[in-house]
């Protein structure tokens, strides 16, 4: 069954976070698994594992010419902490991120676009500003049926 559930006021609480910045090149070639692999093997060759799914961060940024850059970054969370991390890596122990709108999304996944359209709507209806970023946690993914689950946080802008 198709569904996307909002609500307000949700907090983001990851821990142990190793983050990757997504190269937009890399982005266009389709090779982005392979990132996501390389990481989790980065955090096993570090005495760790990832626990919990595939974390992506999206802001859209104005550059020094006025042209809009996209900042995509993987995150995958582990069971320890990572010292020592080296690029292009980078390691948080507590990310919190609060007061986000948030979207449960159940539905196929070429379809989730309707996740971010929806709470952009909320939004406005609401009048409650974003500050333009979005956080999004694939939960399951069903390949049979082509079908996901993921939960979208949208921070409320301060």
């Amino acid at each position: 069954m198709n569904q996307i559930i909002v609500s307000e006021n949700k907090t983001l609480k990851l821990q142990n976070v190793l983050s990757y910045r997504v190269d937009l090149q890399l982005e266009e070639s389709g090779n982005l698994d392979t990132e996501v692999t390389k990481m989790n093997t980065y955090i096993q060759t570090h005495g760790a594992r990832q626990i919990g799914p595939l974390i992506q961060y999206t802001k859209m940024e104005l550059d020094e010419n006025n042209e809009i850059d996209i900042n995509m970054q993987f995150m995958l969370q582990s069971d320890n902490y990572i010292h020592d991390v080296y690029e292009p890596y980078k390691m948080e122990s507590l990310m919190r991120v609060t007061n986000c709108l948030y979207a449960r999304y159940m539905g196929p996944e070429d379809k989730l676009k309707f996740a971010y359209d929806k709470l952009g709507v909320y939004a406005f209806e609401n009048e409650i500003e974003l500050d333009g970023c979005n956080y999004t946690v694939y939960v399951d993914r069903n390949e049979d049926e082509e079908t996901m689950i993921a939960d979208i946080f949208m921070p409320i802008k301060e």
